[in-house]
């Protein structure tokens, strides 16, 4: 596995409960401010493997990228069960559950 994908599985194990990190993101922090659809890739390919928290990673507008209604909705289960508030439209505000590793105390 390259570094990179290490970092991207490190980094999303890392997000608490109850907050969330967008795919670009995940990218910088792992090292690549251009690799947002690799994170989604990662995401796809290895959740179930390395036990990822995927629910946990949205859009950069804060929006639950997933277009299977399945999915979708399971997404939204897990979010707003660990206390995430959704819109209608399938957004959170970033500016209230963003989860910030460089900050004192992530949030």
């Amino acid at each position: 596995m390259n570094p990179f994908t290490c970092k991207v599985i490190e980094i999303i194990k890392s997000i608490p409960e109850g907050c969330v990190m967008t795919y670009g993101q995940v990218a910088e922090l792992a090292g690549s401010r251009r690799g947002a659809r690799q994170v989604v890739r990662i995401l796809h390919s290895l959740s179930r493997i390395h036990q990822l928290p995927w629910h946990r990673v949205v859009n950069a507008k804060g929006e639950i990228a997933i277009r299977d209604d399945e999915s979708r909705s399971l997404q939204l289960l897990y979010l707003t069960g660990e206390g995430i508030q959704v819109d209608g439209n399938g957004r959170i505000d970033l500016e209230v559950y963003r989860y910030n590793p460089d900050c004192e105390g992530g949030v």
